[in-house]
């Protein structure tokens, strides 16, 4: 199933309802998210940087799924259909900027994945991070194709490796930038 082609102007609209989606769903769970535990802070410390593990809180769904955004309806009717778009109920976790939303108890590999999106967002910022997934969306075609998400994947892979050697994930996140991969 392929993709509509959006014009110049559409993605010029849909960018800022991410960017608003993104802002909205911080806001509703940050207030009730809580700091990294001191075993997940020493898991990832090899990988992360003390800052972004300070500022980043998490928050686990009991019962409840991250809602689609709002703006699912236009899309649809610019041709998208609905199964096609990100469906955020089926997603491990979801982050928004420094607060991941989850689904399901976190794992280190999950967390180490939505940490990866921390930094995106601490490098991109919030505009360009919306930016970057959504046109990363309709050039790779699926939630699969999105460089974004290619970048936390990789990351995570590498994590999950039997013997992980440390590594900095700005780096590598910086990596991509410089090389456009995003």
């Amino acid at each position: 199933m392929s993709l509509p082609t959006l014009s110049a102007a559409q993605v010029e609209w849909v960018v800022p309802q991410v960017v608003q989606y993104i802002g909205h769903q911080r806001q509703t769970y940050r207030a009730g998210a809580a700091p990294l535990s001191l075993s997940q802070r020493k898991a990832m410390l090899p990988f992360f940087p003390e800052p972004v593990l300070d500022l980043t809180r998490l928050v686990i769904l009991a019962g409840k799924r991250v809602n689609h955004p709002p703006f699912y309806g236009e899309l649809m009717k610019m041709g998208f259909e609905a199964t096609c778009l990100p469906n955020f109920s089926l997603m491990a976790a979801i982050t928004f900027v420094d607060t991941v939303v989850s689904h399901e108890p976190f794992t280190d590999r999950l967390l180490f994945h939505e940490l990866v999106h921390v930094v995106q967002y601490e490098k991109l910022g919030v505009v360009e991070f919306a930016a970057k997934y959504v046109t990363g969306f309709l050039s790779g075609g699926s939630y699969d194709g999105i460089p974004l998400e290619l970048n936390a994947y990789e990351l995570d892979g590498r994590f999950a490796a039997a013997q992980p050697k440390a590594f900095s994930v700005v780096s590598e996140v910086q990596a991509w930038i410089d090389g456009r991969r995003f």
